[in-house]
């Protein structure tokens, strides 16, 4: 019986990749991919060959037919999104859950990510926050969201593309121009950037430049670490 490889793989910077993740990759008989192009820069980066077949948002239950049809021969598979973890706002949660409810093991081989890459160097001290990824691309659905989201007190991670982050922003400091938050963008990449000030204060960064390229993570703290940091420097003051 073969079994399912969920591969991450780097977020940007190649030398990211896991040496069992290299180890995996160079063992599988199959390799499927959110993007067949993109898998196999990584792969010939590393002189890795081996047959690919697509499996993407669109095509994922199909594709996780094709996967079981491979395990049930005795051929071992692997699963690369993009980049980053498979399931963390990208395919591959179908794909595992058809996988094991066929009566196949599922193997995580762990790698970056860009939430803990962020959560790494920001100023949180919770405990604890929530994943929750990309919000609605609809105005009215992701304000609401991020509303309920922001009326929380524990922090919260989101995605973004750069075509939408300056709006993102707006409805942040619409919300609560005084929270603070952390923004990534181009992590691990050669234009890595990553700041930490209120909403406004990120907002007015970012909303002057003419253009802004890169996918984005954002940390918005909770409400209770806002009152903690504001009572943190009134103390200051007072000394």
């Amino acid at each position: 019986m073969g079994e399912l490889y969920m591969v991450a793989t780097p977020i940007g910077n190649l030398g990211d990749i896991t040496l069992r993740a290299l180890e995996t990759l160079k063992s599988v008989d199959l390799i499927a991919c959110e993007d067949t192009r993109r898998t196999l820069q990584l792969l010939n980066r590393f002189s890795i060959a081996k047959k690919l077949i697509s499996c993407r948002a669109q095509n994922e239950a199909a594709a996780a037919q094709t996967v079981c049809r491979a395990l049930e021969a005795g051929q071992s598979v692997a699963y690369c999104s993009d980049a980053g973890t498979p399931g963390v706002s990208d395919p591959g949660a179908r794909l595992a859950q058809t996988v094991r409810r066929n009566g196949f093991r599922v193997v995580p081989i762990p790698g970056a990510s860009a939430v803990t890459a962020l959560i790494s160097v920001s100023a949180t001290e919770s405990k604890g926050f929530r994943f929750e990824g990309f919000l609605s691309p609809k105005e009215g659905r992701r304000k609401r969201r991020l509303e309920e989201l922001m009326n929380g007190d524990v922090p919260f991670i989101l995605y973004e593309s750069p075509f939408r982050i300056i709006k993102l922003l707006h409805n942040i400091a619409d919300t609560d121009s005084e929270r603070l938050i952390t923004v990534g963008r181009e992590l691990t990449k050669q234009h890595e950037e990553i700041a930490e000030g209120t909403a406004a204060s990120i907002l007015n960064l970012f909303e002057s430049r003419n253009m802004i390229k890169g996918e984005w993570v954002l940390l918005i703290n909770g409400k209770k670490e806002l009152k903690s940091e504001i009572k943190k420097t009134d103390n200051k003051k007072e000394r």
